[in-house]
């Protein structure tokens, strides 16, 4: 895919953004509860990755978004951890390297803001991410690391930066 840009989220994508990241986790059968379906920064994800240390990215093919993800300071959590956050890409998207590229630029702005560890959650059946995910040099861990919300994702993953 040809012209594609990963860049930092604006005011203004604010509704394409929610729309993109619903139409994901549906396409995916993740449950709308526990999950970042019902997360109230979803409509307003510029507002809420406008703060120190905090990054969103979209990725963008000829005006439109078909993915994006972000980085901040991990929820509830004392120490120098940021989490993934909210990476998902439709489906047309997908398979073309462009989650690696994303994951890259997420890594490299965590370590420009001096975290130490980047933290994730997943869903079991996310097999194609989690493969990336540990491409991209996360390991599974067995416990959650601070309080998310999002208690109906069994999966965690860290790297170390």
């Amino acid at each position: 895919m040809e012209n594609v840009v990963i860049r930092e989220i604006k005011k203004e994508d604010n509704v394409q953004v929610a729309k993109v990241i619903r139409q994901v986790l549906i396409d995916l059968g993740v449950p709308k509860v526990g999950t970042a379906y019902e997360d109230p920064s979803l409509d307003n994800m510029y507002q809420h990755y406008d703060m120190p240390r905090a990054t969103y990215f979209v990725v963008e093919h000829e005006g439109t978004i078909l993915g994006c993800a972000g980085i901040a300071q991990l929820d509830n959590y004392k120490g120098n951890v940021c989490e993934l956050q909210k990476m998902y890409f439709l489906e047309s998207a997908r398979g073309k390297g462009i989650g690696h590229n994303m994951i890259r630029a997420c890594l490299e702005r965590a370590k420009e803001y001096g975290f130490e560890s980047c933290y994730l959650e997943t869903m079991p059946y996310m097999k194609a991410a989690q493969k990336l995910y540990k491409k991209m040099g996360f390991e599974y861990i067995d416990a959650r690391m601070g309080d998310t919300g999002h208690y109906s994702c069994p999966v965690f993953m860290l790297k170390i930066l």
